[in-house]
């Protein structure tokens, strides 16, 4: 049954539920995935997100259901993560790459797996408040404006965040490629 609001765009131009936010379901696992780590965790997020996403449509006011949407699931996380600390383990041992089979020369191949194992690693290692405003900036392209709603934080902080996660992803990547520590600060 799809849920209408047909006030907000007129009736000649009725939107639903599926229409709004379906399209934006890759984009609230991809995000939901960064902050726990975990494919199981993910899927249970981002159900629980779009159940409240349904049940609180008629609250939605038009426009684009993507901060939207992203701030339910970040809100359906961090409520899970006060109540269950299993969102916030770490496995470094997880693989989380998959190989492109399109490469001919198994040497690249190989780069290209250890280089995006490793920033997997450092992207999983980040504090959450950094790694979440970096998987929403330049992974999902938002605005600093979108992330700053999604977060509920000001633009400014938005910069500064962004800023520092790139530093400490810079600092553990060059860490991983000289063989140090690779351990964040």
């Amino acid at each position: 049954m799809a849920a209408k609001v047909s006030h907000l765009y007129g009736p000649s131009r009725p939107r639903t539920f599926e229409q709004d936010v379906l399209p934006h379901l890759n984009t609230v696992y991809n995000f939901v995935r960064h902050l726990t780590r975990n494919d199981q965790d993910a899927e249970d997020v981002v159900q629980e997100a779009y159940l409240r996403a349904f049940r609180f449509y008629s609250r939605f006011r038009g426009g684009d259901a993507r901060p939207w949407l992203l701030k339910i699931a970040r809100n359906v996380f961090y409520t899970g993560l006060r109540q269950n600390s299993r969102f916030d383990q770490i496995d470094f041992g997880q693989d989380l790459t998959i190989p492109d089979r399109h490469f001919p020369n198994p040497e690249e191949a190989v780069l290209q797996s250890t280089t995006g194992a490793m920033l997997q690693r450092a992207l999983e290692a980040l504090p959450s408040h950094c790694r979440e405003v970096l998987v929403l900036r330049e992974l999902e392209g938002m605005s600093y404006q979108e992330i700053a709603t999604v977060l509920e934080v000001p633009t400014g902080t938005v910069m500064s965040r962004l800023s520092r996660a790139r530093a400490l992803l810079r600092q553990f990547m060059a860490e991983s490629m000289t063989g140090n520590s690779g351990q964040m600060p």
